[in-house]
């Protein structure tokens, strides 16, 4: 049973952490003090990726590309597959949808325009339009509909990007970016660690700002690799943090300056629960410094629970930059079944804004103050402003040493013990100990996982009962 549906460089002296900026309720739990030895090297403040440097395996019939693939399978996606296999599900979800989002007409069932059909375009266009808050109506021929946003990254990656060359990306970040734009196009990733502890031109920790982003890309620049982009992510993953309109434009001049691509990855972008958090998309500033090379994607994934439909959006106002993604929808297009579906639900922005965003809201809201007040009696620092599925927490006092091993050990108790978390190195976060914790679920379900979460911190080996105690 696994209530929990979701879980780089070492360092061996983390330094002491500022509170400011973490979640409210979690008073001093982050300070920490350790000596630095003189002859130590100060940390480094961004990292070229090299998966086939990091990550193979040893099997000899698979090219180096093809041990990176195996290695993302046989590591990366442990948790999950170890999951599965035990899945708690105590109720089956009934199945709703509407009359008419199982028609089949022929012209559906035929080879559609790869950019997708017309009809589904034109209802991204004015979903997007409205929920983005454009300034002006967006435009159905700057639409691309593919099947998830993991296929656009790939995509993007190998459209924009010579092999060996590589975006800059703030870390930790959704770690899964990393093989999206490997395996396919070649592409690297070069971190721009962010700092927990909050300092320099910083407010709060984990705050991104141009001087790391120039520093990682000089840095990039000494090495010999090119950098031709930039990911974002907004709100980001596993952060929950929100860029301000001020931030987003600082980050999208700064990409102008260096002729850079901007891709920016907006899937939790109706999963902001928390009133006071003034969310802007990309697409509703009154001018982007570079309109084309910016790039914006979306996909019902998280918005609306439902990524194993399979459905992402691109949005770019370079027409060459969609032709080319547009071009790679033979291997990931939609059937036009799923489009057809698709476009009946994305039109009823009444149920959508007044039914189920309001609901969703609540619940996110809700199971968000549950656990962070679990936490919170657990004397567990956090991150979260908000927005997302997850809780950035920090566990690094129940590490024996600050170490990546001793990260993975802690991680496998909580395994071991039918609870799912996110170690920080599958976000490759710089400082072991950090974990996500996902609370999108149920009251009963959340409260069982947070038994578990204590069983482990307290030493506790046995596995909490089925049925949680009210």
């Amino acid at each position: 049973m696994y209530p929990q549906k979701e879980s780089r460089m070492p360092t061996t002296c983390p330094g002491s952490v500022s509170t400011q900026g973490l979640h409210r309720n979690h008073g001093g739990g982050l300070e920490r003090e350790c000596s630095r030895n003189p002859d130590q090297q100060p940390p480094k403040l961004y990292g070229v990726g090299n998966p086939t440097a990091a990550f193979s395996s040893d099997s000899p019939h698979l090219s180096s590309r093809g041990s990176v693939i195996k290695w993302f399978w046989d590591s990366a996606e442990e948790g999950y597959r170890t999951y599965h296999m035990d899945e708690y599900d105590e109720d089956k979800n009934p199945s709703l949808s509407q009359r008419d989002m199982l028609r089949v007409e022929p012209s559906l069932l035929q080879y559609p325009d790869w950019r997708g059909h017309l009809f589904l375009r034109e209802e991204v266009a004015r979903f997007l339009s409205f929920y983005c808050r454009s300034p002006a109506p967006l435009k159905p021929e700057n639409v691309v509909v593919l099947n998830g946003c993991s296929s656009l990254f790939s995509a993007l990656a190998t459209v924009l990007c010579e092999a060996g060359e590589a975006f800059l990306i703030p870390a930790p970040y959704y770690g899964a970016i990393t093989q999206h734009v490997y395996l396919y196009g070649n592409v690297r990733l070069v971190c721009v660690y962010l700092d927990s502890e909050v300092t320099g031109l910083a407010t709060r920790p984990f705050q991104l700002t141009v001087e790391m982003l120039e520093v990682a890309l000089q840095g990039a620049h000494s090495e010999g690799v090119k950098v031709k982009g930039l990911i974002l992510i907004n709100p980001q993953n596993p952060l929950g943090d929100v860029y301000s309109p001020g931030e987003l434009q600082e980050y999208l001049e700064f990409a102008k300056r260096h002729e850079l691509h901007v891709v920016v990855d907006e899937v939790y972008m109706l999963s902001v629960f928390e009133e006071s958090v003034q969310y802007r998309s990309v697409l509703s500033l009154e001018r982007l410094p570079d309109p084309q090379r910016t790039h914006v994607m979306w996909a019902t994934s998280k918005d609306f629970g439902m990524s194993g439909l399979r459905f992402g959006t691109l949005y770019t106002e370079n027409r060459d930059v969609a032709t080319a993604v547009a071009s790679l929808c033979r291997y990931h297009g939609l059937s036009g079944l799923v489009q057809y579906q698709m476009a009946q639900l994305l039109q009823d922005r009444d149920w959508i804004s007044q039914v189920y965003l309001p609901e969703n809201h609540a619940r996110l809201k809700a199971a968000h103050a549950y656990v962070s007040e679990e936490l919170q009696a657990l004397g567990i620092p956090s991150v979260s402003r908000g927005a997302g599925f997850f809780v950035w927490v920090d566990l690094r006092k129940h590490l024996r040493e600050a170490t990546l091993e001793e990260e993975m050990l802690l991680w496998r108790r909580f395994l071991d013990n039918k609870v799912l978390l996110s170690f920080g190195k599958a976000f490759e976060c710089k400082e072991p100990g950090w974990f996500r914790l996902v609370f999108s679920d149920e009251t009963h379900r959340l409260r069982l996982g947070m038994q578990r979460v204590r069983q482990v911190l307290e030493g506790k080996s046995q596995v909490a009962e089925d049925t949680p105690s009210c």
